[in-house]
């Protein structure tokens, strides 16, 4: 089949949820070849059964056949440098949220690969500029043509943004209930979960992280780090993950 747009190759950093799910997307419905990095091999190993168990579900739904299940995997490939890059179209960046790596990634990234490569950022709060700015050569700046054509293929590309500010004050206040919160959004916006149960799938150390990334940048109140969620942080009540969070999960 042919493809539309432009992107024939896609390289994804970070095999966790949104990361894996990038890939996943762009195997299954762009029917794009993925090159997926991640430096730790037990995520890769996570992220690539995740993978599978999604593609198993949506051939039993009927929503894939297990042929078109067969080939989205196929065009999953894993890769242990970002140097595989070099052919790819275009690079999404989905680790965590640390200014610090992303910007060690894409200096790296800005090195490795032909200037035409795009390379996007999925953070949710940290300053596209900053990350941008990494890619700039030593010795130059913005102003450089060479410079200036560098940062210019720094995007953002943020596929959903995972913050459940307002729900979680909403508890912590007693405005209402754990249940009435996540009720109130999975019937009123049809949400498969609510803000709390996502919260715990995403990981309420990464949902801090990315709120007080937005208050040390922001300056603005409105996105202060809830108290109740820095408490579940330091208690290990990390959501999914650790088995504990807005909800309880047994391990299995």
């Amino acid at each position: 089949m042919s493809i539309a747009h432009g992107v024939k190759k896609l390289g994804v950093i970070g095999a966790g949820q949104m990361g894996l799910g990038i890939a996943f997307v762009s195997a299954v419905h762009a029917k794009v070849p993925v090159l997926l990095h991640d430096r730790s091999a037990a995520q890769i190993k996570s992220g690539l059964s995740l993978m599978d168990k999604l593609l198993a579900k949506d051939v039993s739904k009927g929503k894939i056949t297990q042929e078109a299940a067969k080939e989205a995997r196929d065009r999953v490939t894993v890769v242990d440098s970002t140097k595989s890059f070099r052919d790819a179209d275009m690079v999404v960046e989905a680790v965590s949220e640390n200014l610090a790596l992303k910007q060690g990634i894409f200096r790296s990234l800005s090195e490795e690969l032909s200037p035409q490569t795009i390379l996007a950022t999925n953070t949710s709060s940290i300053s596209i500029t900053k990350i941008a700015a990494s890619t700039i050569p030593e010795g130059k700046t913005a102003s450089d043509p060479e410079g200036r054509e560098s940062a210019s293929r720094v995007v953002g590309l943020h596929f959903f943004n995972p913050v459940p500010v307002m729900a979680i004050m909403c508890l912590e206040k007693g405005v209402a209930t754990r249940d009435d919160i996540d009720k109130t959004l999975k019937l009123g916006m049809n949400h498969p979960m609510g803000p709390l149960q996502l919260a715990d799938f995403i990981g309420l150390d990464t949902c801090l992280a990315i709120q007080q990334t937005l208050y040390t940048g922001t300056g603005d109140s409105k996105y202060r780090p809830s108290v109740l969620l820095e408490r579940m942080v330091d208690a290990q009540w990390l959501g999914k993950k650790s088995g504990k969070g807005f909800y309880d999960y047994p391990s299995q």
